[in-house]
C-alpha cells in the first residue's frame, strides 16, 4: 500500500512533470482532489484512498511501472549517459517517469527484448543467477555453427575469466543463423561464447526472457507497459 504523501511529489512520481511544473498547476487550481480544487502542492494524500484528477482526467497512480521495449541499435541500456542516446531517452512523454533504468543491460549494438522499472527490488529477483531465468537470443553468424557447437555450448564454454553455464545452442539449417538460450548475463557473453568457437556474431537480438516474449507489435525504439499477467511470465 502507499502511505500519504505530498500531491506535488505524487503527479512528478506519475510523469505529470518536475516537482516545479506541477506544483505551479496545482497553484493554477488544474487539481482536484476528491471532487475538491485543491492549490497546496505540499497537501498530504493517500492516492490509494483519494480520487485526484489532472485537468480533469482522473490520475491512476502506480507505485512502480513496468515497460517492454524493442531495443534498437545505437543506444545505450543506461538511465542517462552525456554522450550517446539511452534507452530512456526514446520513451514517449506519457512513460517517463523519475527512477526508470533498465533491468538489465543490451549491449550498444544488441537489439530486442528489454525491460524497463522503476522497481529496485523486482529487478534484483530478474537478474540474480539463483533464479536462473532465461533469456532467447537470435544470432546472426559469420559462418553456420555445426554439431561440435551445440555439444561444446551444452558442456559449458570455457572463457579467459570463467567457464559458461551450460546453454542451448539451435542451428537453423541452411542459414548463418542460431539460437541460444542462456541464464546468465555477464558483459558480452553470448558474442564471446560464439567468439570461443571461431565464430563471429554480427547480429544479436533477444526475443525472450522467462517465457515472456518480444511483442512482434512493437518497431524498434517503441516500447509499452507490461500487464500483470506477462511481468509474471518472466519468472515462469
Amino acid at each position: 500500500m502507499m502511505a500519504a504523501e505530498r500531491l506535488d511529489k505524487i503527479l512528478s512520481s506519475q510523469g505529470i512533470g518536475s516537482r516545479k511544473e506541477v506544483g505551479q498547476m496545482i497553484r493554477r487550481g488544474m487539481v482536484l482532489v476528491d471532487g475538491k480544487l485543491q492549490k497546496r502542492p505540499e497537501i498530504r494524500v493517500d492516492p490509494q484512498q483519494s480520487e485526484i484528477r489532472v485537468e480533469g482526467r482522473v490520475l491512476h497512480v502506480q507505485k512502480y511501472l513496468y515497460l517492454m521495449m524493442n531495443k534498437p541499435a545505437g543506444v545505450l541500456s543506461a538511465a542517462r549517459d552525456h554522450h550517446t542516446p539511452t534507452v530512456i531517452d526514446l520513451l514517449p512523454e506519457n512513460l517517463r517517469r523519475k527512477g526508470l533504468f533498465p533491468a538489465g543491460r543490451l549491449d550498444k549494438d544488441t537489439t530486442g527484448l528489454l525491460i524497463i522499472t522503476d522497481d529496485g527490488d523486482m529487478a534484483h529477483r530478474m537478474l540474480a543467477p539463483k533464479n536462473h531465468i532465461f533469456k532467447l537470443y537470435e544470432a546472426k553468424l559469420d559462418i553456420p555453427v555445426d554439431e561440435t557447437d551445440v555439444q561444446a555450448f551444452a558442456q559449458g564454454i570455457p572463457l579467459k575469466d570463467f567457464t559458461c553455464l551450460p546453454a542451448r545452442l539451435e542451428p537453423i539449417p541452411g542459414t548463418n543463423l542460431a539460437r541460444v538460450e542462456v541464464r546468465e548475463g555477464k558483459f558480452h557473453q553470448v558474442k564471446r561464447m560464439f567468439a570461443a568457437r571461431g565464430k563471429l556474431v554480427l547480429e544479436l537480438r533477444r526475443v525472450r526472457m522467462g517465457a515472456l516474449f518480444l511483442d512482434p507489435s512493437l518497431k524498434p525504439g517503441e516500447a509499452r507497459e507490461l500487464t500483470e499477467e506477462e511481468l509474471k511470465l518472466i519468472f515462469s
